[in-house]
């Protein structure tokens, strides 16, 4: 029996809006009886929107009373996050493409509001007591990609005509081209985040649902069909 999957695109945190999606979810598998319901996460959960903290809190959650299995995927932001938590006086870089937000969602906008390297070499001890460690192992359990049949799920995309156990973790973390104008390349379809459009996009071997919900408020999942996609 084949699972009906919805796929949802970069969250960024926003989690008011994540609730809202998965709401809609719920309504639309409750309306068309959908047969094992699944959602797929496509990365980019934190940085950028007002609260990073509560949607890794609610997708760290051992579990949901709705019957929906959910997949969580890595997304460069999420690696990026993990990467700072790790040895932040290295990866103050992070700061500069959003992260200043995640750490004001967790109460530390001291920290978000510099960018000097000693600031960031005795924190240790305050990002362990600051961090739950349920969300950093979230973090460090992020698989890259999942394949359904021919529908393969990535934050970024995929180099072009690359099998997939050659792909690097840095293309399917960061890509844009050559994968936007060529698609995948290979017999399949990618459904993917990372690059934000005010709508999805549907392109060759491709599917897009970044709709840039930090700056637009609207996060998108798509429904997938046995000949696309319908969006929430």
């Amino acid at each position: 029996m084949r699972k009906q999957i919805y796929a949802v695109g970069d969250i960024h945190g926003c989690y008011t809006a994540l609730l809202a999606l998965e709401a809609r979810i719920r309504e639309d598998v409750s309306a068309t009886k959908a047969e094992r319901p699944l959602i797929v996460y496509l990365g980019d959960y934190v940085d950028r929107g007002p609260a990073s903290e509560a949607v890794l809190q609610h997708l760290s959650e051992a579990g949901h009373p709705d019957g929906i299995e959910r997949i969580a995927l890595c997304g460069n932001h999420d690696d990026a996050f993990l990467r700072f938590l790790k040895r932040p006086a290295e990866n103050i870089a992070w700061l500069d493409f959003g992260g200043d937000a995640t750490l004001r969602s967790y109460g530390l906008g001291h920290l978000a509001n510099s960018r000097r390297r000693r600031d960031f070499l005795n924190i240790a001890a305050l990002l362990e007591e600051t961090i739950p460690a349920r969300h950093i192992r979230f973090l460090e359990q992020l698989p890259l990609l999942a394949l359904h049949d021919a529908q393969l799920f990535v934050h970024a995309g995929i180099r072009p005509g690359v099998a997939l156990d050659e792909q690097t973790e840095e293309d399917l973390l960061w890509i844009r081209e050559p994968f936007l104008a060529e698609g995948p390349n290979l017999p399949l379809t990618v459904i993917h985040g990372h690059t934000a459009n005010v709508e999805p996009v549907v392109a060759r071997g491709r599917i897009c649902v970044d709709t840039g919900c930090y700056a637009t408020g609207r996060l998108t999942a798509a429904k997938l069909t046995e000949t696309g996609a319908v969006f929430l």
